[in-house]
């Protein structure tokens, strides 16, 4: 029997050791990271150092661009997990991204790291709910298992409180992250149950994405033409929620161009057109393309009613 032990442990060491061998490579795993380590980001890294001994349940990442949130994300399940950052019963303020568990989470390959991707779409309770039994359980490998809700505003309603329920009950081995633009957008109760850290704001001047000056350029030629348009957006999975509230924040923004008279993009000039009494209108079109998008309305269907209401505003009705 006792020979029978060795054998498995033996085994098991050797899995290990080849799962492993299997990991990327330190630089292919800290590219995962990589945008969590920008020089804009030293402050939200120390506070998040600072909460890493005693970390809250929940914790909500807000503001900064899209991929810094997921990056601080993954910086912080490293952090409450490296082989390295134990030391004298305290955790020193940075991972070292090149352990076992900084690699698997880099990877995406870490047992106890559990993600619920908003940016794949409305996130549903059935996905919450295969959550409960895990958290009862302690994590398989790391110190602590961590729950990230990737751009939490695309929980629907069921599903967030869902969470809320699994938020009441002590988890003292699981730890909540949830990344969103702004925390007005998640439901005030969830909000209250955690810890707000606000990354610094996106600069205004900053150039869109390509692939969002690709659809702003897009939506510039059917206010003009009338064209195009629709056979972008009936592609199936063309435009996902993150998208289209992109698109919908370049168009803000080429409106508050247009008022400024400093912009030079296709669609500034396009929203030019727009006659002087109707511009309010075009203002509260983007904020109501912008709650529906909250409330998980179809993407694409939020798209195509603005681009539609645009034409015609650019063409002087309303």
């Amino acid at each position: 029997m006792a020979e029978t032990k060795k054998v498995a442990k033996a085994s098991s060491r050797a899995g290990s050791a080849a799962a492993d061998e299997a990991l990327p490579s330190r630089e292919e795993a800290v590219a995962a990271f990589s945008s969590a380590l920008a020089p804009g980001l030293e402050r939200a890294r120390s506070r998040l150092s600072a909460l890493a001994d005693r970390p809250p349940q929940l914790l909500h990442v807000e503001g900064g661009e899209l991929n810094e949130r997921v990056g601080l994300a993954l910086w912080w399940a490293a952090l409450l997990n490296c082989a390295n950052t134990e030391e004298a019963g305290a955790l020193q303020p940075e991972p070292c991204l090149a352990c076992s568990a900084c690699l698997r989470i880099g990877a995406g390959l870490f047992a106890d790291l559990v993600i619920l991707d908003g940016r794949e779409g409305n996130i549903k309770i059935d996905q919450v709910r295969e959550l409960r039994p895990l958290l009862g359980e302690a994590p398989r490998f790391g110190r602590k298992r961590v729950v990230v809700v990737l751009e939490a505003q695309a929980l629907g309603v069921e599903a967030a409180n869902s969470l809320l329920k699994s938020l009441e009950e002590p988890c003292p081995d699981s730890c909540f992250l949830f990344t969103m633009p702004q925390r007005e957008r998640l439901l005030p109760t969830l909000v209250s149950r955690g810890w707000v850290l606000t990354l610094p704001w996106p600069d205004p001047s900053r150039p869109l994405p390509e692939s969002v000056r690709d659809w702003a350029s897009a939506l510039a030629e059917f206010t003009d033409s009338g064209r195009g348009w629709f056979e972008r957006t009936s592609v199936k999975g063309a435009v996902d929620a993150v998208l289209a509230q992109n698109i919908v924040l370049a168009g803000q923004k080429a409106l508050a161009e247009r008022l400024t008279e400093k912009g030079n993009s296709g669609l500034a000039r396009a929203l030019g057109r727009v006659p002087e009494s109707l511009v309010p209108a075009a203002d509260e079109l983007f904020a109501m393309c912008q709650e529906a998008l909250q409330a998980q309305v179809n993407p694409s269907l939020v798209m195509d009613r603005m681009a539609t209401e645009l034409y015609l505003l650019t063409h002087g009705r309303s």
